[in-house]
């Protein structure tokens, strides 16, 4: 999420700086901007100097000093509460006190995460869809104390990437991953139960409901660890049990089965070819 953010920020023109925990991941984010930016290319939306001007807007960084002027900085990590929570922690010093501050999270309440900083009322959701670089939307979600000006930035941020925002309240995971999360959670009950297979399940939503993935295929992209975390945020958040994470689901995460970024979830993609686990 992280490289995909800075990839269409370098491409609308903005300067950049990617960081992550080390110099290898931030080479491996850089690697795979360059390969999206060379497939953009070769569909010839954008040209081989946009693609040019874009990297050389990017500064790649391990160290959280490189970040002390920008004017905005965008958290993308792993979506757990505490890692979040570190990475604020570390970074609020370090930042001028003009700055804006934003995370990607998918479901944390901005509201508990701006309490982490010295500056809530420059704290916003940007909630980005995944693959950024293809995706239209961008959730917006303010906490309590965000201020108008940081909301407002927040929006004209968006508009300058060419997407489109949407504005959310700051309830358990928002809109999107409020009404996609629950849904694929019933795919995997479905499985779980019995009523289907992997592929039976993922066949009936695509050719029945029209969807361009299946639900245990799309889970299996976005990381099963991930699914949950969203499922135990809404069951936790709201106290409904129809939120309540499938079993199985569990079960594949505690496996470390977590889908295509480890070749297996309810998939196994070790061979090239994705083969139904179950």
């Amino acid at each position: 999420m992280g490289s995909g953010i800075a990839h269409v920020s370098a491409v609308a023109g903005l300067r950049v700086v990617l960081n992550d925990l080390t110099e290898e991941k931030v080479h491996a984010g850089l690697a795979t901007i360059n390969g999206n930016l060379a497939r953009q290319v070769s569909k010839s939306q954008i040209s081989e100097s946009d693609r040019k001007a874009a990297l050389d807007r990017i500064h790649a960084s391990s160290d959280y000093a490189d970040l002390a002027d920008c004017d905005l900085v965008i958290e993308a990590a792993s979506e757990s509460e505490e890692l979040k929570r570190k990475i604020f922690s570390k970074l609020c010093p370090i930042l001028s006190p003009d700055a804006l501050l934003a995370s990607n999270t998918s479901s944390i309440s901005i509201t508990r995460l701006a309490s982490a900083t010295d500056r809530p009322e420059k704290f916003i959701g940007i909630h980005f869809m995944n693959p950024v670089p293809v995706m239209q939307l961008v959730e917006v979600i303010r906490g309590i104390a965000t201020d108008e000006r940081t909301f407002e930035s927040a929006k004209g941020l968006i508009e300058k990437l060419g997407k489109t925002a949407t504005v959310a309240e700051d309830f358990p995971a928002f809109i999107v991953n409020r009404i996609l999360l629950p849904m694929i959670n019933e795919a995997v009950y479905t499985l779980y139960e019995g009523v289907g297979s992997v592929e039976a399940i993922d066949t009936a939503m695509k050719l029945g409901a029209n969807h361009p993935m299946g639900p245990l295929q799309l889970a299996d992209f976005i990381g099963l660890d991930t699914c949950l975390s969203v499922m135990q945020v809404l069951h936790e958040g709201l106290a409904d049990s129809k939120y309540r994470p499938c079993p199985l689901l569990v079960k594949y995460v505690e496996a470390g089965w977590l889908g295509r970024k480890t070749k297996r979830g309810f998939y196994d993609y070790r061979s090239g070819v994705p083969v139904p686990t179950r």
